[in-house]
């Protein structure tokens, strides 16, 4: 009878375990990461009667955890994938719309500078046009300001995200390390620790949300590995991700794993989960859009202040400066940032713009060879060259050129360059006063009262070029203009084809002579000695007498000693000659000229961010839709292996309730026949 009774206690314990088993399936159900469990039941030995052997009943062998490992890694793969789209896009969207919309976008405004620039030239002697003009500049460049304070608050966003993101990941592995640990302990005494499996798979899951990690199990443990294989995990031990200033540009954090003794940069490969997003992001859309808005607003600045230095003002000066300069002292200076690991006491670069419209949209890595020696390399991994602070004139690299600024410098230092990223924050508008507006040409040229041929002039055109934001040199050129003239072009007699003229000066003397081919239109470059107030030669350093030039056109045919007087425009406030030269910027090709480049307008230049930024936005939207259906596949191959299903449970629970009623009968089955046994007895 005992046999009989061990039997079905075998059974009772076995069906008890296995309720235990399906009951604590049917209460996780919800619990991220658990998966099905169910109990493993082996015959136990056979007992030899003589004739033959006999079960002895069941005996648990295991609770076995339902586990697929492959679809386990591809879940995980998958949810790296798709938190780096989603954060990705969750920042694009953002710029995108701040950059295409006309209540925030620079498009609107900047129509509307040239369109009320279109109305102070229709209208020059107007005050009401020439201050409505200051009033759109005013817009335009507190619009710039706006757009470079929101990607600065981004990108400072971004940093403080960085932060905290890297805090979740040190707790997460320290609990991946931790559950390594216990799964080790409990191994080793034979038995499965289902539960803390569980939980290490999810804690890496929930990890792979954070930053895109690999797994590799060593003797039942994880180790988990980011990018190219810079050890997070390793064992009991879990390694700190940290975010903080990085060494090139401490306005933005870099990633830096601390092992024991030494740290290792891992801003460049670190990929997937919400931190991958965020660098993809940052290196993709935003540093490239803030150079590009940067460069935009320089352009427009310069391009701008150098056209109203070559116009009159309605008090017969110069134009000044409508926007702020972009080579200010403190401009210079902020263009170039020093790496953290350079010598003690070294310096650090001015970076001053020679040509806006070479500008590109990338940043320099300048490294120092000696105390002087240096090379350039541009972000794209163009090779840009090896120079010297010594060269003179400095060599002009995409527009810029480098110059030291204080201390000295030591081989192996190292700086990076960011020639325009700062631009659309620094543009600013000052000028108040509508009349300092060189909306007029500088010459003018008249007829004389006795001309008596066919011939015409145009009005000249002065074709040096002026250093507006050089007040001395601007002042002396003014001084000069105004001291050397009026000169007078007098023609001779038409020989041969020709016809000579000659140019005098002010007091009457010649100072030059040439020839023009009579009834045709003869373009002149003519240029005219500079004289100081009191008449006397203006000369540069090496004792040779200054000069500016100015074209003209003669058409038709000029009678013998027919005459023209050019003088500086004085009485230019109704004259539009400078506006219409101005105006031409809204179309010239004044962005991105260099390296055979043609270059694009002003609006070009910012319509094709707004495109660029537009496309990655739409292509990030498409990413998390794809990224999430496999999301969403993976889990549910995932689930089909591991996961609970109530229906199945539900049938479980029936089925091992009967057993353990079946087990119970065995019991009082065999107690009743040894009952009927004793009373026989």
């Amino acid at each position: 009878m005992s046999n009989l009774i061990s039997i079905g206690l075998s059974g009772l314990n076995a069906s008890q375990t296995a309720l235990s088993v399906t009951s604590n399936n049917i209460t996780n159900v919800s619990t991220s990461g658990y998966s099905r469990q169910q109990t493993v039941t082996t015959a136990s030995p056979l007992h030899n009667i003589g004739v033959g052997y006999i079960g002895t009943g069941t005996t648990l062998s295991d609770v076995r955890r339902i586990y697929n490992d492959y679809m386990d890694n591809q879940l995980r793969t998958s949810t790296a994938l798709n938190a780096d789209a989603t954060a990705y896009q969750a920042q694009a969207s953002g710029i995108d719309k701040l950059l295409s919309d006309n209540s925030t976008g620079i498009s609107s405004v900047l129509t509307s500078f040239f369109s009320a620039l279109q109305s102070a030239s229709a209208a020059p002697a107007d005050s009401a046009t020439r201050q409505l003009l200051l009033t759109q500049a005013q817009t335009l460049t507190g619009r710039f300001n706006a757009i470079s304070s929101q990607m600065a608050q981004q990108n400072e966003s971004i940093n403080t995200q960085l932060s905290t993101l890297t805090g979740q990941v040190n707790k997460l592995s320290s609990s991946i390390a931790s559950l390594n640990q216990q799964i080790s302990a409990m191994s080793a005494s034979g038995s499965t620790p289902n539960s803390l499996l569980d939980a290490r798979n999810e804690a890496v899951r929930s990890l792979n949300e954070l930053v895109g990690a690999t797994v590799q199990e060593r003797d039942g443990m994880y180790d988990v590995y980011l990018g190219s294989g810079q050890a997070l995990v390793t064992g009991v031990n879990a390694n700190t991700l940290t975010a903080a200033p990085s060494a090139a540009d401490k306005s933005q954090y870099g990633l830096t794993i601390n092992y024991q003794g030494f740290s290792s940069d891992v801003t460049s490969v670190v990929t997937g989960g919400e931190i991958g997003g965020l660098l993809r992001y940052r290196n993709d859309i935003l540093n490239p859009g803030m150079n590009e808005l940067g460069r935009v607003a320089m352009v427009v600045s310069d391009a701008i202040n150098q056209q109203l230095g070559q116009g009159v003002d309605a008090n017969g000066e110069f134009g000044s400066l409508l926007f702020s300069s972009i080579n200010s002292a403190t401009a210079i200076t902020q263009r170039s940032l020093a790496a953290s690991g350079n010598s003690a006491g070294s310096g650090n670069l001015n970076v001053t713009i020679g040509d806006s419209s070479k500008l590109s949209t990338h940043d320099y890595q300048v490294k120092f060879t000696s105390a002087t020696g240096y090379t350039v390399t541009r972000s794209d991994g163009s090779a840009m060259g090896s120079f010297d602070l010594g060269d003179n004139p400095a060599p002009e690299i995409d527009g810029f050129t480098l110059s030291l600024n204080g201390g000295g410098l030591s081989a192996g230092d190292s700086f990076k360059v960011i020639p325009s990223r700062a631009g659309a924050g620094a543009i600013t508008s000052n000028l108040t006063d509508g009349n300092k507006l060189g909306l007029a040409g500088p010459l003018t040229a008249t007829a004389t009262g006795s001309n008596t041929g066919t011939s015409t002039i145009t009005q000249p055109n002065l074709t040096s070029k002026l250093d507006i934001y050089d007040s001395a040199a601007l002042a002396e050129l003014q001084g000069a203009v105004e001291n050397s003239t009026p000169v007078k072009l007098v023609f001779g007699a038409a020989s041969g084809g020709s016809q000579g003229y000659t140019l005098y000066n002010a007091k009457g003397n010649p100072i030059g002579t040439g020839t023009i081919v009579p009834g045709q239109d003869n373009k002149l470059s003519i240029n005219v000695p500079m004289v100081d107030a009191s008449g006397n030669p203006i000369n540069d350093a090496g004792g040779v007498q200054k000069t500016f030039a100015f074209e003209t056109t003669i058409g038709g045919t000029p009678d013998s000693t027919d005459s023209y007087t050019i003088a500086f425009n004085t009485a230019g406030k109704s004259d539009n000659r400078n506006a219409q030269e101005l105006l031409k910027l809204q179309t010239a090709a004044t962005v991105g000229v260099s390296n055979g480049n043609a270059g694009t307008s002003l609006t070009g230049a910012y319509a094709s961010l707004v495109e660029t930024v537009g496309a990655k936005t739409a292509k990030a939207a498409v990413d998390v839709k794809a990224t999430s259906a496999v999301v969403t596949q993976a889990k549910a191959n995932r689930d089909s292996v591991s996961g609970v299903n109530l229906d199945d449970e539900a049938a479980a629970l029936v089925k091992f309730q009967q057993y353990y009623t079946a087990s119970s009968q065995i019991i009082k089955t065999a107690q009743e026949a040894f009952s009927t046994l004793m009373n026989a007895l």
